[in-house]
């Protein structure tokens, strides 16, 4: 199976046509839709402008922190295909799922082997399972060897402070997609260069698997 690349915490124009237009684009693209304590987070009226951008053949993810009714419903209409979901059991997830119909990414925080074990009981609602570090919008690290040995059906993304130059090859024996955002800045802003390298590397990646 091919590596698969996510761009997080997009928030401007620019940034989002250059990664649709790019000639090796990711598989998906991810805004931050509710958590106000992200330097990435998008107001409700900047994340519909953004999203008028033209899509093209990216997932759009709308990443959400225990999100409320009023969140659910203030993104409803916009063209996301995925909901990624922090801090949420199972139960309350499933309604979400059947109610809005999007495929669902559920995000594990992890700091030990117990944190890791929790991803068994999202088997039977998650699309995708994301394991990242305890960090949220601090760019925390977690030791991925933790997920090294792990058996799963579902797609398995990593995320936790992953850096633009960091041995990439080195996650394909453990995940399907590796998730970055805080190691495509530049003085916190996205750096088209960094993005650059990073949707080349997973193509080279990809041509050398």
């Amino acid at each position: 199976m091919k590596l698969q690349g996510k761009i997080c915490g997009v928030t401007d124009k620019k940034t989002l046509d250059y990664i649709n237009n790019h000639p090796y684009p990711p598989q998906f693209i991810g805004f931050i839709v509710n958590y106000k304590k992200s330097k990435r987070y998008l107001k409700p009226s900047k994340l519909k402008d953004i999203l008028k951008n033209v899509k093209k053949k990216s997932y759009y993810v709308a990443v959400l922190v225990k999100p409320t009714k009023t969140d659910l419903k203030n993104i409803s209409t916009l063209p996301f295909d995925y909901y990624q979901i922090y801090n949420m059991k199972p139960q309350e997830i499933e309604p979400i799922k059947k109610k809005y119909k999007k495929k669902i990414i559920v995000a594990l925080t992890i700091k030990n082997k117990n944190d890791v074990k929790k991803y068994k009981s999202y088997n039977n609602i998650a699309d995708i399972l994301l394991f990242d570090s305890k960090g949220y919008e601090k760019s925390l690290s977690f030791n991925h060897n933790l997920i090294k040995n792990l058996k799963s059906k579902i797609k398995i993304m990593i995320a936790g402070n992953i850096q633009v130059d960091d041995q990439l090859e080195n996650f394909v024996e453990i995940a399907d997609i590796i998730d970055i955002s805080g190691g495509l800045e530049t003085s916190g802003l996205k750096d088209i260069s960094k993005i650059n390298f990073f949707l080349n590397n997973i193509k080279k990646i990809n041509h050398e698997n």
